[in-house]
C-alpha cells in the first residue's frame, strides 16, 4: 500500500508542481503595468512566448492602458498560400494581468493558469 502511495505521489508531483506559480484568492485585483521599462517589457514577452510556445509580437504599451491583453491568432502561411484570405474564426487569446499583494500576476483566460511577472510593477486598473 505504502509503495502505491508513493508513486502516485511521485507521478503528480511534477504536475502539481508546473505551470501554475502562485494560487488564485480573493486579493487578486484587476491591474495594469506602471512606470514599463525595457525589463518588464522582457518578462512580459518571455513569459507569453513560453506560454504560447512561439514568438510573439507585443507593443511597447501592452498592459499599460488595460488589465486585459489579446492575443489574436494568424492563419498560418506557406509556399503556396503565403498571404492566406479569409477570416480566423478561432477566439483570440486572452490574458489578465492582476495585482496580488506586492505581485503581478499574469492569468492565461484559458485555463487560468498563473504567471508572475519578474521586474514589474503594476497598480490596480
Amino acid at each position: 500500500m505504502k509503495a502505491i502511495a508513493k508513486l502516485i505521489t511521485a507521478m503528480c508531483m511534477p504536475w502539481l508542481m508546473s505551470g501554475c506559480q502562485t494560487m488564485a484568492t480573493e486579493q487578486d485585483r484587476p491591474a495594469r503595468i506602471v512606470n514599463a521599462d525595457a525589463a518588464s517589457q522582457a518578462a512580459l514577452q518571455s513569459v507569453v512566448n513560453d506560454v504560447l510556445n512561439t514568438e510573439v509580437l507585443l507593443a511597447d504599451t501592452a498592459l499599460t492602458d488595460s488589465s486585459l491583453l489579446v492575443i489574436e491568432r494568424n492563419p498560418p502561411r506557406s509556399l503556396q498560400n503565403p498571404q492566406p484570405l479569409g477570416r480566423v474564426m478561432e477566439a483570440p487569446l486572452q490574458f489578465r494581468l492582476v495585482i496580488n499583494g506586492p505581485d503581478c500576476i499574469l492569468i492565461d483566460e484559458r485555463d487560468s493558469a498563473r504567471y508572475l511577472l519578474k521586474n514589474t510593477a503594476c497598480k490596480v486598473e
